[in-house]
């Protein structure tokens, strides 16, 4: 004799399979996540140096939650001239940047101070008043990464 089970028949099995798949995909999802959440794995052909990963900003401030919105990423490369100071701005975007030439010094309203030279990574503060500074004697040349919200500003300028 043959025994034909469905789920609908025994509702506790019905459970029991339901967390068995549930369980199933969970373990499915999270080992693809982990198979993907290094980005490159090293070899002797591939070389991996992390920059820079943080929750905090160079200032040690914790980094605010991302707002809600369509996320638009901009990548800007912005040279300044030796000896030459950007105006007080402030960031309403979370934005982190690689100095490639250079020497910069990044100041805060308070006084605080971060001195990079080519090379240096840096988590910029969020909605804080602040200003660069060229400090050497040559170009400095900053690549930065800016995490925002389609249609909001990546820089507000202080009046």
């Amino acid at each position: 004799m043959i025994y034909h089970f469905t789920a609908k028949k025994i509702p506790c099995l019905a459970s029991a399979l339901r967390s068995v798949m549930f369980l199933g995909l969970s373990l499915t999802f999270v080992s693809s996540f982990l198979s993907t959440a290094v980005a490159i794995e090293p070899t002797d052909d591939i070389a991996v140096e992390q920059l820079l990963k943080t929750s905090k900003s160079w200032d040690g401030r914790t980094l605010p939650s991302y707002p809600t919105g369509q996320p638009e990423v901009t990548i800007l490369k912005i040279t300044i001239a030796p000896g030459a100071t950007l105006p007080y701005h402030q960031h309403p975007v979370i934005n982190a940047g690689i100095l490639t030439k250079g020497h910069l010094t990044v100041t805060t309203k308070a006084g605080k101070q971060l001195v990079m030279k080519a090379g240096d990574a840096i988590a910029e503060v969020v909605d804080k008043w602040h200003y660069g500074t060229n400090s050497g004697v040559e170009p400095v040349e900053i690549i930065v990464f800016y995490a925002g919200i389609e249609g909001k500003p990546l820089t507000i300028k202080q009046k």
